[in-house]
């Protein structure tokens, strides 16, 4: 741009040069004209010859004659041709121009006008040569500058856009999660600085997404494994729930805690509360005798709560089996000493221990309570055997000693009348034995009072033409088994009654609660009611059921209805409602 810029103001001139140059010819024909012609005056000549004269030492020619050599010396022969023979000629025929001074003028001017031809062309050619160069100059920016500008494109394309495009395509990795990546620029500008900033971000990045996942990682490890923990505690306690304590498997138990906590070596040892050595026993599989303990003596395992063992290469560990401060046995762990448990291993076995302990604990409570029940199941046969037929084996034995006396004294009629009698109580002794026979064996095997009371019902159904109805509203109300036993009696009793000595059609037994857990029960049938003397009519079996609403602390009465019929009435408050009274509780708050 400069050298343009250089060789146009160098050129400028030219015009003006050339013109000056051109006009030297023109002013040296007019002189020589006015020279030649008489008429001219001295002053115009002079005035012409000093503007000539002006002309030649122009400014303009000075840059061209300093600088160009080529036009120097044609200018220089201009001029010398001038002021050495022209311009002297000139002023010596001026004014008396002859014949033969045309012919020199004309041969002078002819000399002069080819020199300045020549310093014309001279000027001419370096403004050619100068149009040349600054088209050259042109040419060579116009190249230069492409070649500059591929370069600077070159180098954006690979200094700029190479860097941004990694830039931008580690930015949409990192966008879709993807930090390992990192972009390899070497330079030490903006984007250098930015490349590098990058990569040790993304580095950052990376290594806490590691860190993070490493700990997602644990998380979730420790999770599945709480999980898997959690599982087999439920599996085992449900089935310790589900199977009565003979029949637990715990061969099964021990396996899966085995694979639970992926350790092989796992023992347990069951015991009595008195024992010395298991009752059962269950080691490994792939384990020798050696590797277990002495099953003659467990001592030294039982003495040694929770106390780890290190014996060779192995560490042994014991968890004993204890409940209310009972125990039960141990299970005894073994583990290279190089493994030891960690702590939710050592967690789990040790629930596994409570769990089966518990499990063990409620076998021997279940025990005790089954023993408990025979008990009071003998109890309450032995009660119901002397409440039912020891005052019917006394009538009959009374019985017996009438009929002694009336064989004694030979009278028939009285015999007759015993007889009747003795066969009408062992009637009853039986009836009652069996129905007896049958509460027991409903209350062993059956689902509850309705369950019995629906039984009897229909028992009561077949024997009978009479059209029976039977409610029962007693769902929310707990029994024990004795009040259960009494109440079953007493209907059965009155239900008997009236069914072999009403001569009705209709018997309505219903049983409900009231809203203070009182109990009532009314059997009412459209019969003909009590005789006056009704001691007569299965006179124990009425004082049967009095006795039995005596135990139950309640009230039984018995009246004729008006519209025909007997109806009997029972209500008590139940055993649990009365501890609840005793105990400050008012019956109304459970409603």
């Amino acid at each position: 741009m400069l050298v343009s810029y250089w060789l146009s103001e160098h050129a400028e001139q030219d015009p003006l040069a050339i013109n000056i140059a051109s006009s030297l010819r023109m002013q040296t024909y007019r002189i020589g004209l006015m020279a030649m012609d008489k008429e001219v005056s001295t002053e115009a000549w002079q005035a012409a010859n000093q503007k000539i004269n002006r002309s030649w030492i122009s400014p303009v020619f000075i840059p061209f004659l300093r600088e160009n050599p080529d036009i120097k010396q044609p200018y220089d022969l201009a001029k010398q041709h001038w002021q050495e023979k022209l311009q002297p000629f000139f002023v010596n025929v001026h004014g008396r121009t002859q014949e033969s001074s045309y012919s020199e003028i004309t041969l002078l001017l002819d000399e002069h006008k080819i020199l300045l031809d020549q310093f014309v062309n001279a000027i001419q050619l370096d403004a050619e040569k100068k149009v040349r160069n600054f088209r050259l100059v042109q040419i060579t920016a116009l190249f230069a500058t492409l070649l500059v500008s591929s370069i600077i494109i070159y180098s954006l394309k690979v200094k700029v856009e190479q860097p941004l495009n990694r830039l931008t395509n580690l930015a949409k990795r990192i966008s879709h999660g993807d930090f390992k990546q990192t972009v390899h620029w070497s330079s030490q500008d903006e984007l250098g600085v930015l490349a590098n900033t990058f990569n040790v971000m993304c580095k950052s990045i990376s290594q806490s997404h590691e860190s993070l996942e490493q700990q997602v990682e644990e998380k979730t490890h420790a999770l599945q494994q709480s999980n898997n923990s959690l599982q087999f505690l439920y599996e085992t306690a449900k089935f310790i729930i589900e199977h009565n304590p003979q029949g637990i498997d715990y061969d099964e138990i021990i396996a899966r805690l085995s694979h639970t906590i992926n350790v092989e070596n796992i023992e347990l040892c069951l015991m009595t509360a008195t024992g010395n050595s298991p009752y059962l026993q269950i080691i490994p599989n792939n384990t020798s005798n050696e590797d277990h303990c002495n099953t003659n003596n467990c001592t030294n395992c039982m003495s040694s709560r929770g106390i780890i063992e290190t014996i060779g290469d192995q560490a042994i560990y014991h968890f004993q089996l204890i409940h209310l401060e009972k125990h039960y046995g141990l299970i005894v762990c073994r583990v290279p000493n190089t493994q030891r448990l960690s702590a939710w291993q050592e967690q789990l076995i040790q629930s596994t221990t409570d769990q089966l302990a518990i499990g063990l604990s409620l076998k021997t409570e279940e025990d005790q309570s089954r023993r408990l029940a025979v008990l009071q199941e003998r109890n309450a046969i032995a009660r119901e055997l002397h409440d039912s037929l020891a005052q019917a084996l006394s009538y009959l034995k009374i019985q017996v000693t009438r009929l002694n006396k009336a064989i004694d004294v030979d009278d028939k009629n009285v015999m007759e009348n015993i007889a009747e009698e003795l066969r009408e109580g062992l009637s009853n002794a039986y009836r009652q034995l069996r129905e007896l026979l049958t509460t027991f064996r409903l209350k062993i095997d059956g689902n509850g009072l309705q369950a019995a009371l629906e039984y009897s019902v229909e028992q009561l159904r077949s024997q009978t033409d009479m059209n029976i109805d039977c409610t029962f509203a007693l769902a929310n109300v707990p029994l024990t088994p004795n009040e259960e036993i009494h109440l079953l009696q007493i209907i059965r009793e009155a239900s008997q009654n009236a069914i072999h000595h009403s001569s009705g059609k209709n018997l309505s037994i219903r049983l409900w609660q009231t809203n203070d857990k009182t109990i009532h029960l009314t059997i009412v049938d459209d019969g003909k009611g009590l005789p006056v003397s009704p001691e007569k009519i299965n006179h124990y079996g009425l004082a049967i059921m009095k006795e039995r609403a005596r135990h139950l602390q309640g009230e039984l009465i018995l009246a004729n209805r008006e519209s025909g019929g007997l109806s009997v009435n029972f209500e008590f408050l139940p055993e649990f409602m009365m501890n609840r009274i005793r105990n400050g509780i008012i019956a109304s708050d459970i409603d």
